[in-house]
C-alpha cells in the first residue's frame, strides 16, 4: 500500500535546512545557494532521477541560486556520449537549464590525483595490495576492527607506488589507494576506504590517458568543493557515506567553503523498476523496444508515450521530499498527466475497433459538415469542422445484436442514440458475415435532430456515440499500453523481476479510423480520443500516410486524491 502523499512544500525539510544555513549566523550567510545534478552517463534518466533533478534545479530556482550539471563519469565501464546527449535533452525538455555550468567529473582527474598525493604526504593515504577477496576477509565486523597489513607503509614508498600505479606498471586489481581513517569505526565506510583503483579501460572523454580512477566517495566531495556547491543533495543511501564526504573535504587543501550534504529518500513507484541495471537488461535482451519504449519509466519513454513536462514536474512537486523511504502509486503519476491533458488536449473522434454504420434514410451521395468544440475547458481553442455522410464508422462495442441489462447503445429496435454533434439515430437491423460477425449496422436518422437535439424536445434514452465519416476517415495504428509489470512490487527481494513482466502490456490495433484532420498530426501532438483516453502521435513511427498513436493514459481514473 503506497504511503500517504506529502503534497505540502512547507514540509520540505531540505529547504528548512537551507533556510537555517543562509539565515543570519548560518554557515552560508549571505552566500548564493548552489546545487548540482550529477548523473552518471551510463543510461537514460528515469522518473526516479527526475525527483532528484527537480529537487536540485528546483531548489536553485527557489533561492535564486545556481545548479550545475555535472556528469559523474569517473567509472567508464558503461559510460557513453549517447547518454550524455540524452540526459541534456531530458533536462531541457523538463524546462530546466544549467547555463554555462556543465562539467564532467573527469575534468577533475588531474586535481583529484594531486589531492590524493597530498593525502599520502600527510600520512592519510596508503597503497594497499590486498586482493578484493582478502580485502573483504580483513574488513572485520561489528566490534571486530578491520586489518590492513599495509597501513604503516612509509610515505615515500606510497608515493612511489601510487605514481607507478598511474603509469600503468601494475595489473588491474593488484593495488588500490586507501584513505587512512579508522579501522575500528562502527561505520564501515570509514574503515580505510578505497579511494583509487586500477582500471585498464578507455574513457569516453579521456581516452587511455588514465589507468587509475578515483572512487565516487573520494571524487564527489572534491568536485562539489571545487565548484563552490553549498548544498550537495543526494539520495538516502549516501547517508552513511556522509562522514566520509566530510572527512575528504576537511583533509584536502581546497581553499573554498565546505559543502553540506543532505540526503532524501529515493522515489519508489509501484508496478515498475528503477534500477539502471535492470532497465538495461530489459533493453539489451529485447523485452522492450529500447530505452524510449513507452512502457519504460525513462523520461524519453514517458515523453514518447505522451507525458508532458508539466505533469511530471507536478508529480515530483506534489509527492514532496521525504526522509523515509516510501512508494508512490503509479496511478498518481497517471492522475497528474490526466489532469494536465484534460485542460490542454484537443478533443477528436477516433474509432479503434470499427464497424460500418449505414444510415439507410440518409440521401446517397450527400455530405454535410458540423462544427464541434476542440476543448470544452478552453473556449479560446475554438471549433473544428467534421464531415458527415450516409456511411460512418462506430465502435464495435456500441452495438449488440441482443442487448444486455442496462445497455443503452445500439441494438435492433433499441432506444434512440445521439451521434456526437450530429443527429439522433435508431438501429433497425444489421448484417453479418458467414462466421456470424457483425459487418454492418443499419440505422435511420431523424432529419429534424441536427446537432443531436430533437425538434419536439423529446427525451433521448440512449447513449451519445462518437463516430467518424466513412468518406473522409483516415486509417491509423493505435498502441494501447498498460503497466510493464503485473506485480506491484517487481523489485522486491527474492523476486525475479523478469517473471513479473505483464504479457498484456502492449496491444496493437490496426485499421483504426480517425478524423480526417488527424492526417496532419505531428509527432508528439496530444489528443483526447473521445470516450477512449488521451493519445499521442508516436515520435518515431508516426508519419503522413502511416499514423501511429500511443495511448498515454485512459480516461478512467483509479487514483483517489
Amino acid at each position: 500500500m503506497a504511503e500517504e502523499l506529502n503534497v505540502s512544500m512547507s514540509q520540505n525539510f531540505i529547504h528548512d535546512f537551507i533556510d537555517e544555513d543562509i539565515a543570519q549566523g548560518g554557515q552560508y550567510q549571505g552566500m548564493t545557494v548552489h546545487t548540482r545534478f550529477p548523473p552518471e552517463p551510463n543510461g537514460y534518466l528515469h522518473i526516479g532521477h527526475c525527483k532528484a533533478l527537480t529537487i536540485d534545479f528546483g531548489t536553485a530556482e527557489k533561492y535564486g541560486g545556481m545548479c550545475n550539471l555535472r556528469f559523474d563519469d569517473t567509472n567508464p565501464a558503461k559510460e557513453d556520449v549517447e547518454f550524455v546527449d540524452a540526459i541534456q535533452e531530458d533536462i531541457h525538455w523538463l524546462g530546466f537549464d544549467w547555463g554555462d555550468r556543465m562539467f564532467y567529473g573527469s575534468d577533475y582527474f588531474e586535481k583529484t590525483y594531486e589531492l590524493a598525493v597530498e593525502l599520502i604526504k600527510k600520512g592519510l593515504a596508503y597503497v594497499c595490495e590486498l586482493s578484493p577477496e582478502e580485502f573483504k576477509a580483513h574488513r572485520g565486523s561489528i566490534g571486530v576492527p578491520a586489518v590492513s597489513p599495509y597501513r604503516d607503509r612509509p610515505i615515500e614508498e606510497n608515493l612511489d607506488l601510487f605514481e607507478r600505479m598511474k603509469n600503468g606498471e601494475f595489473p588491474e586489481g593488484s593495488k588500490t589507494l586507501r584513505a587512512k581513517i579508522d579501522l575500528n569505526s562502527g561505520n564501515f565506510n570509514m574503515r580505510d576506504p578505497v579511494i583509487y583503483r586500477i582500471r585498464y579501460i578507455e574513457h569516453h572523454r579521456q581516452g587511455t590517458k588514465w589507468c587509475i580512477f578515483p572512487m565516487y566517495d573520494f571524487a564527489h566531495p572534491i568536485q562539489d568543493a571545487l565548484e563552490g556547491i553549498t548544498h550537495s543533495l543526494c539520495s538516502l543511501e549516501y547517508e552513511d557515506h556522509r562522514p566520509l564526504y566530510n572527512w575528504v573535504v576537511e583533509h584536502v587543501s581546497i581553499p573554498y567553503h565546505k559543502p553540506r550534504q543532505i540526503e532524501f529518500a529515493r522515489l519508489g513507484i509501484n508496478y515498475t523498476v528503477m534500477s539502471k541495471r535492470k532497465l538495461r537488461k530489459l533493453v539489451e535482451e529485447n523485452y522492450v523496444s529500447g530505452w524510449d519504449d513507452p512502457r519504460m519509466p525513462t523520461l524519453c519513454g514517458l515523453r514518447r508515450r505522451g507525458y508532458t513536462p508539466k505533469s511530471i514536474r507536478n508529480f515530483c512537486d506534489r509527492i514532496g521530499v521525504a526522509k523515509a523511504v516510501n512508494t508512490i502509486e503509479y496511478a498518481f503519476l497517471e492522475y497528474c498527466l490526466r489532469e494536465d491533458l484534460n485542460e490542454t488536449a484537443q478533443r477528436v473522434m477516433a474509432v479503434l475497433r470499427p464497424v460500418k454504420l449505414t444510415i439507410s434514410n440518409y440521401p446517397e451521395g450527400q455530405s454535410e459538415s458540423f462544427e464541434v468544440e476542440n476543448n470544452p475547458n478552453r473556449p479560446e481553442d475554438g471549433v473544428r469542422t467534421v464531415t458527415f455522410s450516409r456511411n460512418l464508422w462506430v465502435e464495435a462495442e456500441d452495438f449488440l445484436p441482443e442487448p444486455i441489462p442496462k445497455y443503452k447503445r445500439l441494438y435492433p429496435n433499441g432506444p434512440e442514440c445521439r451521434l456526437k454533434g450530429a443527429y439522433l439515430i435508431k438501429c433497425v437491423g444489421y448484417n453479418t458475415d458467414e462466421a456470424g460477425n457483425v459487418t454492418e449496422i443499419i440505422a435511420e436518422y431523424d432529419p429534424e435532430s441536427k446537432g443531436g437535439n430533437p425538434a419536439d424536445g423529446r427525451k433521448v434514452k440512449g447513449a451519445t456515440i462518437h463516430w467518424v465519416d466513412g468518406a473522409t476517415a483516415v486509417d491509423a495504428e493505435v498502441r494501447l499500453y498498460d503497466n510493464l509489470f503485473s506485480d506491484p512490487e517487481p523489485d522486491a527481494a527474492g523476486k525475479d523481476f523478469l517473471e513479473c513482466l505483464n504479457p498484456n502490456s502492449l496491444e496493437v490495433l490496426t485499421g483504426c479510423k480517425v478524423e480526417a484532420g488527424l492526417a496532419e498530426a505531428q509527432p508528439s501532438d496530444r489528443f483526447q480520443f473521445m470516450r477512449q483516453g488521451y493519445f499521442c502521435a508516436d515520435s518515431k513511427d508516426s508519419k503522413p500516410g502511416h499514423l501511429v498513436f500511443n495511448r498515454a493514459v485512459s480516461l478512467k481514473d483509479s487514483f483517489k486524491p
